[in-house]
């Protein structure tokens, strides 16, 4: 038996999320049957994460157990060659038998990406945010810095997250002007809350209209209220960047 590790990138826009649905097109569904074609055996894969509707992903990584020898190299074309051009799978490699996508993983890479332009871009409107307003990228910036560390994150989840313990770490968070009207957001922890990377966004989109000032995040962090931050972002923005193992 092997076990299988495979990153793909894909574009959510069409796809009503990751983790396959009894009455919606999903990614996790249009990918397993291609494989389970390729490896001529009904299969299971394990994603290292669920992703909402729309939202899009640079690397995302997958792992599955296989009878087949077939090469990588064949795998990779095979299964690209039944997937829609919205989908790709990008590497594969033999993995440990222990491993999974989703339990081994030690750290996530998101990215938020908004076009900042009075006129909208009429070729990445589903993949980028449209912002009509200058933002300020170093007040963004400075009021990201805040997130960074171990925290309880109560405040910066959806009020529908059923998960207990909402602490987690956040390593590094930046917000960079990529050109005159692109700005990202990218920010890495060790794991993530339903909605967090969208609230964190919307939030510190907030303290560039001034409605919320960099020193409040600290304020919110520590009062547990989702009602103090700011709105959810919108999903087409956001992408799984990178996964750590």
């Amino acid at each position: 038996m092997r076990n299988l590790k495979v990153i793909m990138a894909y574009r959510g826009t069409n796809y009503h999320g990751y983790q396959i649905q009894a009455n919606a097109l999903t990614v996790q569904e249009v990918v397993q049957k291609a494989v389970s074609e390729i490896l001529n055996e009904k299969v299971t894969i394990n994603g290292c994460s669920r992703t909402d509707t729309g939202v899009h992903a640079n690397g995302y990584c997958f792992s599955v157990k296989t009878e087949s020898r077939i090469p990588h190299i064949n795998f990779i074309r095979g299964v690209n060659g039944k997937l829609p051009d919205d989908i790709s799978i990008l590497s594969c490699e033999d993995a440990d038998e222990d491993f999974h996508a989703r339990f081994s993983c030690k750290a996530k890479e998101y990215i938020y990406k908004i076009h900042m332009s009075e006129s909208k871009n009429p070729f990445t409107s589903d993949l980028e945010l449209h912002y009509r307003r200058p933002l300020d990228i170093e007040l963004m910036d400075r009021a990201a810095k805040k997130f960074i560390g171990t925290h309880d994150f109560k405040s910066f989840c959806s009020v529908d997250t059923k998960t207990e313990d909402t602490v987690r770490t956040i390593y590094n968070f930046d917000v960079v002007r990529k050109d005159e009207n692109s700005v990202i957001m990218l920010v890495k922890g060790n794991g993530f809350l339903y909605n967090m990377v969208r609230i964190m966004a919307g939030t510190l989109i907030y303290v560039s209209e001034g409605r919320i000032s960099e020193d409040d995040i600290e304020r919110i962090i520590i009062a547990k209220n989702r009602e103090l931050a700011g709105k959810t972002a919108q999903p087409h923005g956001l992408y799984l960047n990178k996964v750590f193992y």
